[in-house]
């Protein structure tokens, strides 16, 4: 009995988030004293998984799974886990696994917790603590089914490093048909640029920057820091940045390492969806401005000034430690 966990790729890489739900799984192993098995789809190299504790692949490689469908890969990662007779199942937060998390929690007749924050509190009870509330409260949830599934918080744990001897085996899930009843015919992605999800840093900008010509200092710091750029709802409703920039509870989460926010004054809804993330600095020349409230640091003053001078310091910075 093993633990299993849905490591995520993209085009046959894997994302940040399968290293991190692979330490997590492997931490929770060692305390159950069980191994950790990944099951994979159309993954290439998936030795690598090696690093973070995975013991055992299961490798599908399946076309019909070519596309991202719910059903269809739930349905593979359901069979895969009553091959293993595993206990407990983990899936990271992205936007697809949070369809397929309580899917496969239905299909093998599991208890749920989204939003898991640390490691298990107590493995019996079994009992985890996760994010309530808009990120502004904890909660303890006891799972006391036989099977359980959990949903790992972005970036609430962090990847390390810890080797062992993997084992590869091919995996060949029945699909049917009815897996289907939802197609994607296509999906855009953005290339050349640090997507909000991936990323560890995150510039962000509101309707203090005055107009879409003003842009260009939020994207060179973002290039001088490897971040990615965002923006408040109001300026992707007035079309001066991209609908996919847009983050907050009514767009985008964000949980990167490092958040900047340049000219947003701080509305409810845009706080509740950043504030997962672990450190928080604002940049506003209106000293009440309600971001200050939940900043870690603040900077008061005009951001047309702030922001070249502070991209000049971080090119200097990274001169220096080239």
């Amino acid at each position: 009995m093993s633990i299993l966990i849905y490591a995520e790729s993209a085009e046959g890489k894997f994302k940040k988030v399968a290293f991190e739900l692979a330490s997590y799984a492997k931490a929770v192993a060692q305390t159950m004293g069980t191994t950790v098995t990944a099951v994979t789809v159309n993954a290439g190299n998936v030795s690598e998984l090696s690093k973070y504790g995975v013991d055992k692949v299961l490798k599908i490689n399946n076309d019909k799974l070519a596309g991202f469908t719910a059903k269809a890969y739930a349905d593979a990662i359901k069979q895969a886990a009553q091959k293993e007779n595993v206990k407990l199942v983990l899936l990271s937060s992205t936007t697809d696994s949070l369809y397929l998390a309580p899917l496969v929690a239905v299909g093998l007749e599991a208890g749920f917790a989204s939003n898991v924050v640390g490691l298990p509190l107590s493995t019996s009870p079994f009992q985890v603590k996760r994010t309530a509330f808009s990120n502004k409260a904890f909660n303890i949830t006891e799972i006391s089914t036989d099977v359980k599934v959990l949903s790992l918080g972005k970036n609430s744990y962090g990847v390390f490093e810890n080797a062992s001897s993997l084992t590869e085996e091919d995996f060949a899930p029945s699909i049917s048909d009815a897996d289907f009843g939802v197609k994607v015919q296509s999906v855009e992605k953005s290339s050349g640029k640090v997507t909000i999800a991936d990323a560890d840093i995150v510039v962000s900008a509101g309707r203090g920057m005055k107009g879409p010509e003003n842009w260009g200092i939020i994207e060179e710091m973002a290039t001088v820091l490897g971040a990615a750029t965002a923006c408040s709802k109001p300026v992707s409703d007035l079309d001066w940045r991209p609908h996919g920039e847009h983050v907050g509870q009514t767009g985008k989460p964000v949980a990167s390492n490092l958040y900047i926010a340049i000219g947003i004054s701080g509305a409810i809804q845009h706080i509740a969806g950043i504030n997962s993330s672990k450190v928080k600095l604002v940049i506003n020349s209106d000293p009440e401005a309600p971001f200050f409230k939940v900043a870690d640091y603040g900077v008061v003053g005009d951001l047309f000034e702030i922001v070249p001078k502070l991209t000049e310091k971080l090119k200097a910075f990274k001169a220096q430690n080239a």
